[in-house]
């Protein structure tokens, strides 16, 4: 015999998609990426988590684990509009404009991701650039353990995040491997990265200009190879006469000289 509360209680898909459109609950879609086929958990207010499409319940297991929420399987027909445009971000790199759910991370955490999550495709910056952009320069340990629990990764591209020493470091979605893949489809010259860290070489001058770059920066790779000047510091930069570019920041912007300005 069915009880009342039997028959109040809503269908368990009717009631998965009311907690789904409230936040409470995520759905799941499988897609295409680079490196494989991942599942793009979601909800309401953004993307959730992303990772390898391997097993279903396995990924079901760690989302509950790590998120303490639900999560089903969604049906695109009932997903968000903007879910459209998740096929073409992963293919792309182009995911800034994408929305995100960063519940559960912590102010630094948050600050740290979406600062990388600006970080345009087909270049690299060092973990110490984040550190810096999110004003904590001396977080930098932080910030390579922030990327390490990206629960985003590709959408958030924290596989452009390296070492200052232009070595592409770890990542959390397959290693290495799966980072040097990634960075090469975006276009990066890793073998050139490579040459420029064993000479020690961390930034690329223009002798035209006088603007010093990461190598990576978009900028640094429009330079003319008879004008392109190896620079190991910022301080090598600065006593040569060159000035940070603005696109990449390679270095804060030199401080005013009070005393002269003063004068």
């Amino acid at each position: 015999m069915r009880t009342f509360q039997q028959e109040a209680s809503p269908p368990p898909a009717l009631r998965s998609r009311v907690l789904f459109q409230v936040g409470l609950a995520d759905g799941y879609l499988r897609f295409s990426s680079p490196i494989g086929p991942v599942f793009v958990a979601l909800n309401a207010r953004g993307i959730s988590a992303v990772d390898y499409a391997a097993d279903a319940a396995s990924f079901e297991a760690r989302f509950r684990t790590e998120f303490g929420r639900a999560i089903f399987p969604l049906d695109p027909a009932e997903a968000p509009a903007w879910v459209g445009q998740i096929e073409s971000a992963l293919q792309t790199g182009q995911t800034a404009h994408l929305p995100f759910d960063l519940r559960g991370r912590s102010p630094f955490e948050q600050a740290v991701l979406c600062r990388t999550l600006l970080i345009p495709s087909g270049e690299v910056r060092p973990y110490a650039w984040v550190a810096r952009e999110i004003g904590q320069p001396h977080a930098v340990r932080a910030v390579g353990n922030a990327l390490a629990r990206n629960p985003i990764p590709l959408l958030i591209p924290c596989h452009r995040v390296v070492r200052s020493d232009c070595q592409i470091g770890n990542y959390s979605l397959g290693g290495p491997l799966n980072k040097r893949a990634l960075l090469e489809a975006e276009g990066i010259d890793l073998a050139l990265l490579e040459q420029l860290s064993a000479r020690g070489v961390r930034y690329i001058g223009s002798t035209t200009t006088h603007v010093y770059c990461f190598p990576t920066c978009r900028y640094a790779r429009r330079i003319a190879p008879e004008h392109r000047q190896p620079l190991r510091s910022p301080e090598e930069a600065t006593r040569l006469g060159y000035r940070p570019c603005q696109h990449c920041r390679p270095a804060p912007p030199a401080s005013p000289d009070i005393s002269l300005a003063s004068e």
